[in-house]
């Protein structure tokens, strides 16, 4: 297995959007018509922006820097329709290169989420899970009300972890990449992993 996504910065891209330590993802629900995500730095500026469709059978999550979404920087498209196992492609949106993939492991995550973190060859070199056993079977099976917490590894090493704040309302994620010292995991793949983890995991929060 590769230890390594390493992260290519490119020049047209303002260094600050994607060299950020923490984000802050928040979540709007609008139950007829999809949601949206804002994606915020440590001071409160909006970095990206994201808006879902409802009623899609095959997700197409494309990630904007502002709510103009005048300028997209990367799409996350499922493969498959309703797939349980799906594998998602993380693509630069300006350049058409493919950043990597991110795939559900179907079966384990019906009581444990997890998902793999594959390179641009379908190659397996990282895992997101969710924290632990016991609190993921509470969560689907006593409380909804349990907020998620996951890690990313890329070679057995800590990359990120995604932990959600309780609030009943509006979804809210706390994004920390500060543990990525050597630029393991390119930032983009790291982010659009938590966009999805927002999209699809959340809905069995619903």
């Amino acid at each position: 297995m590769s230890t390594a996504i390493q992260q290519r910065p490119r020049s047209d891209l303002a260094p600050g959007r994607f060299g950020q330590s923490r984000y802050m993802i928040r979540r709007k629900f609008f139950k007829l018509f999809g949601g949206a995500f804002h994606i915020y730095d440590e001071a409160g500026n909006v970095l990206f922006y994201s808006k879902m469709k409802a009623f899609k059978l095959k997700e197409d999550l494309r990630v904007f820097t502002g709510e103009d979404m005048q300028e997209e920087v990367f799409s996350i498209k499922a493969r498959n329709i309703l797939d349980i196992s799906a594998t998602y492609d993380v693509t630069d949106s300006s350049t058409g290169q493919k950043l990597g993939a991110l795939r559900r492991k179907g079966l384990k995550s019906i009581l444990r989420d997890e998902w793999l973190i594959l390179d641009v060859n379908d190659q397996e070199v990282g895992m997101i899970q969710e924290d632990s056993m016991l609190l993921a079977l509470v969560r689907r099976f006593l409380s909804n009300l349990v907020p998620q917490t996951f890690q990313a590894t890329v070679g057995g090493t800590p990359v990120f972890t995604f932990r959600q704040r309780f609030n009943p309302f509006i979804q809210k994620i706390d994004l920390d990449y500060s543990m990525d010292t050597g630029g393991k995991l390119e930032r983009r793949l790291g982010i659009a992993a938590a966009v999805l983890l927002c999209a699809i995991e959340g809905r069995q929060q619903g």
